[in-house]
């Protein structure tokens, strides 16, 4: 009866931060401070129009449908430009091989593995709207990423879960480029010159994980010398233990803040109920990923999307 009484009251909780939240209109967002009001309707996310240049930046294919399919939608709707670029092809998911009973697939199964959700990849963001020439993949190493910024900015890392040292995928944008942080920034600095865009949407320093951590550092560091610094806004998906929450699909209900987000100032995306399900439509297109940790992924198809100016400080 506990159990029951407690979830009554966060989504009780909820549903009153949803009606404070859809008070928003337009394109401009509100902002709150987690365990904080909203004040009405200040500019959080620049506007979005015709002239706007969307690029989300996702650690590994799901990312971007999890943190941004409603401001995807809204700006092709409004007649601008988005693009996703996937930093990782998601190819060190070792549950997913045992899910599918492969639990010795080894390096060639994992690279199978990361082909198949490139193809769910494309799927998810074409339920979007989002065009062929906006589905950008990089290819380097999940699990692998901080170690490129660090270690191996010059010196090639070879991948435990591939074996591969250089960009493996012939859908790749830059397939053979070497698995180094110099090669990582350059091919980022190249997407930024072909997409060109008004607005980023990254992950958070914050993030719990080390891809997402590590593709928000790559992020800050590529755009300032594109003098592009300014156009971030912040995401996190890995906020803290027991968030989302509550877990599982709850259509109508707000995203509240992750402990990660504590001190930042957050801007309070409102999605429409037709963004909201287009999103779950997005989402349903990840198999391997719904398999292993749907409650998880389906918590984040809510009616807000939340997105912080400022990276903040790391947390411990």
């Amino acid at each position: 009866m506990r159990g029951s009484a407690n979830f009554a009251l966060l989504a009780m909780l909820a549903l009153a931060l949803c009606a404070a939240a859809r008070g928003a209109s337009g394109d401009a967002a509100a902002r709150v401070t987690p365990g904080g009001s909203a004040p009405a309707n200040p500019e959080a996310l620049p506007p979005i129009d015709a002239g706007t240049s969307l690029l989300v930046v996702a650690p590994h294919p799901d990312d971007e449908t999890l943190c941004c399919a409603g401001v995807i939608q809204r700006v092709l709707r409004s007649g601008g430009r988005a693009s996703v670029v996937w930093i990782t092809s998601g190819d060190a998911s070792v549950l997913d091989l045992l899910i599918e009973g492969k639990p010795f697939g080894g390096a060639g199964r994992l690279r199978e593995l990361a082909e198949k959700r490139m193809l769910e990849a494309l799927r998810a963001t074409s339920r979007l709207g989002v065009p062929a020439e906006g589905q950008l993949f990089l290819g380097y190493p999940d699990r692998g990423v901080s170690r490129l910024l660090t270690d191996h900015r010059a010196t090639p890392y070879t991948s435990r879960f591939t074996d591969a040292a250089a960009v493996p995928y012939s859908a790749a944008l830059f397939p053979a480029h070497p698995y180094t942080g110099e090669s990582l920034e350059r091919d980022f600095g190249a997407v930024l010159e072909r997409v060109r865009p008004t607005l980023i949407l990254a992950p958070s320093p914050r993030d719990t994980h080390p891809d997402h951590r590590a593709a928000g550092q790559l992020t800050i560091a590529v755009t300032a010398r594109h003098g592009l610094l300014g156009s971030i806004r912040y995401w996190i998906v890995h906020g803290g233990e027991g968030w989302p929450s509550p877990r599982g699909l709850m259509p109508g209900v707000p995203l509240t803040a992750a402990p990660r987000s504590r001190g930042l100032t957050l801007a309070v995306f409102p999605l429409e109920p037709a963004e909201e399900d287009r999103k779950l439509q997005a989402l349903r297109a990840y198999d391997t990923q719904l398999r292993t940790i749907a409650p998880f992924m389906l918590a984040f198809v809510r009616s807000t999307e939340l997105f912080a100016r400022l990276p903040g400080r790391d947390l411990p």
